[in-house]
């Protein structure tokens, strides 16, 4: 493993980095910008680690990723350790390689060959990575970018490195993504003798009446771009085990992936007026709220594209779905927002693997980015 980006990814992957913790990642990251003449500003917050960095002036090209991973699961599926990078076949394994370490090290080795060939680039070449975007993501990358708004700094363009390919690195990007909501629906009934049903209030029952109108609702049908919000039952928590007890409640979660058709506040209308056409007591609360965003055309996107098609001869499918990113927050401040990743098959599972060639392809697109966008 001689090549410079593999190297560097297996320095990253060594870093059992499990949200939030983000394990000696960014010492790594931090070391590497410092020496290409970087400006390094931490913003560690609570127990989630967080840098903006920055070189030069002008617009501002901003390279986004996270260097937390999610955990690995039973060891027993894995056919290598999962913190030491494995290359076999011309595979590289281990857990972050895709999502999104491998990508991390494609943006630092892209920011020093393009830094050898143009130190005195006309814009600002930037990097804002958190150690929490697997986790609740409270204290990353969102409080970054409001610091960023309150001391009134632009961005103009900002890349993530989210997995977003599918079989050939840049066969899809993301301009964007749905927006996300989370229900916590508490339903009271009255605990009792499984044979006595009439003196008992089963929650349980109430649970299914109430879901199965939810799951018959049409949220709405979606826009050119965006596919129709989704809903689905991620929990149910309810009884003691016991064959013979009814529940004194019953616990639900739900998921909303919301297109711009819908917003948070509609949902949560809706969803509290069909609740409150049901004769059962509850009580409910909403959580993890992000909404959707798009960037529909730009630079940006016009630049990607045919970086893509450079490298590839193919242009890419560019699509909104999947789950939510950082790239909500970025839009916020203004930012044309554009993901592009690897190849995004393995990520979450045991064995988490993308081709070792892939490294290289990805870097000389972010490289050429840069070039384009900063030279």
């Amino acid at each position: 493993m001689s090549c410079p980006i593999v190297e560097l990814t297996k320095q990253l992957i060594s870093c059992p980095s499990i949200s939030p913790d983000d394990a000696g990642c960014q010492v790594i990251l931090i070391s590497r910008l410092k020496r290409i003449g970087f400006t390094i500003e931490p913003m560690n917050i609570g127990d989630t680690k967080n840098f903006w960095a920055w070189r030069g002036h002008g617009k501002s090209l901003v390279f986004s990723g996270h260097t937390d991973v999610v955990p690995t699961g039973d060891l027993k599926y894995w056919m290598y350790p999962p913190f030491e990078l494995t290359m076999q076949n011309g595979m590289l394994f281990g857990r972050g390689v895709a999502d999104m370490k491998g990508a991390l090290a494609a943006m630092i080795i892209a920011a020093e060959r393009f830094l050898m060939i143009y130190p005195r680039h006309k814009g600002r070449l930037a990097f804002l990575i958190t150690s929490d975007e697997e986790g609740s993501g409270k204290n990353g990358t969102i409080k970054v970018v409001e610091k960023l708004i309150a001391r009134h700094e632009t961005l103009d363009y900002c890349l993530l490195g989210e997995p977003t390919s599918i079989q050939t690195v840049g066969d899809v990007i993301k301009n964007g993504r749905r927006g996300s909501i989370t229900a916590n629906l508490h339903i009271q009934g009255l605990q009792g003798h499984i044979a006595y049903p009439h003196l008992a209030d089963n929650p349980i029952h109430h649970a299914i009446s109430i879901l199965h109108e939810l799951l018959l609702t049409q949220w709405d049908t979606g826009n050119e771009f965006f596919s129709p919000t989704c809903m689905q039952i991620s929990n149910i928590k309810a009884g003691t085990g016991a064959s013979n007890i009814i529940p004194g409640d019953c616990f639900i979660k739900l998921n909303f992936r919301f297109s711009p058709q819908l917003t948070e506040i509609l949902i949560q209308q809706r969803v509290q007026e069909l609740c409150n056409r049901h004769d059962f007591h509850y009580n409910i609360t909403w959580q993890s709220i992000r909404k959707p965003f798009l960037t529909i055309n730009g630079d940006l996107i016009d630049v990607v594209v045919k970086t893509i098609e450079h490298y590839t001869n193919c242009a890419p499918k560019i699509l909104t779905t999947g789950g939510t990113s950082d790239g909500y927050f970025f839009k916020k401040i203004g930012a044309q927002v554009v993901e592009l990743g690897l190849v995004n098959a393995t990520i979450h599972q045991s064995n988490e693997c993308i081709r070792a060639s892939d490294l290289q392809v990805l870097s000389r697109m972010y490289q050429r980015i840069m070039e384009k966008l900063i030279m």
